[in-house]
């Protein structure tokens, strides 16, 4: 039986990581999973955060091979998140709170929104420039619900590249994998730190997260902002239905 349900995880890790790399909500898939194989909520998150580095270690390495990364501004904004993921992750340990993931599917169709609409044409204006600022405040909040639960982190990332800094959807995408990929570090030595990663459903997770990572992230390059589009408008009603308990 147990054979099964490595298999059960190395595809659920396939299909989350085509969800987290070209959009976000794969975790809203693999949590229920690891709850529903008998391990409860902090021992589900601690599990998963092992499968999402892996996940992003595949994806920056198949990004890189097909284009250049610009390493000293990934790590610059990875470092803005790690205060708020370590300060996130200490709270995961007792996750709960069923009511914010309510008001988290309503906030998830609005960033979907945002992130769909068309970006402005022409050269952003000098005033909007100035306020490139607010990447920061923005990366400790996300780095803070990163660490806390993760789900759907990667819609928040997009949202802020999009229109702050008014990257395209491929480039989030390449440094949103090399972000969630340095605060999920300090956020998995808690999570090991208190005995709440299932190690041998972990590394199943981890094999199929690996291999989704690596596929999807070469897939963005292939075929653009296109299909990055199609997988979040999919990936974010597939959130919001979850999290709103309509099936």
């Amino acid at each position: 039986m147990e054979i099964l349900h490595y298999l059960l995880l190395f595809g659920v890790g396939v299909l989350t990581a085509f969800m987290n790399v070209l959009a976000g909500g794969g975790s809203v898939i693999s949590m229920p999973i690891l709850i529903f194989l008998g391990l409860d909520g902090a021992m589900a998150n601690g599990t998963n955060r092992l499968a999402i580095c892996s996940q992003n270690i595949f994806a920056i390495f198949s990004f890189h091979g097909e284009e250049k990364y610009d390493i000293r501004s990934a790590l610059k904004y990875s470092a803005w998140t790690l205060p708020g993921a370590i300060l996130g992750a200490f709270f995961a340990v007792n996750i709960g709170d069923q009511l914010f993931h309510k008001v988290l599917a309503v906030v998830m169709i609005g960033v979907m929104i945002t992130v769909l609409l068309p970006p402005p044409k022409g050269r952003p204006s000098a005033r909007l420039a100035d306020k490139n600022w607010l990447i920061y405040p923005a990366l400790l909040a996300i780095g803070f619900y990163g660490g806390f639960i993760q789900a759907g982190v990667g819609f928040f990332l997009m949202a802020a590249f999009t229109h702050i800094l008014h990257y395209n959807l491929v480039k989030v995408n390449m440094v949103k994998v090399f972000i969630v990929f340095i605060y999920t570090i300090p956020a998995l030595l808690i999570f090991m730190l208190s005995g709440n990663i299932q190690y041998t459903y972990a590394i199943a997770l981890a094999a199929g997260n690996a291999a989704g990572g690596w596929w999807s992230a070469k897939l963005a390059i292939a075929k653009g902002e296109k299909i990055i589009r199609l997988v979040l408008v999919l990936a974010v009603i597939v959130m919001s239905i979850k999290l709103l308990d309509l099936i």
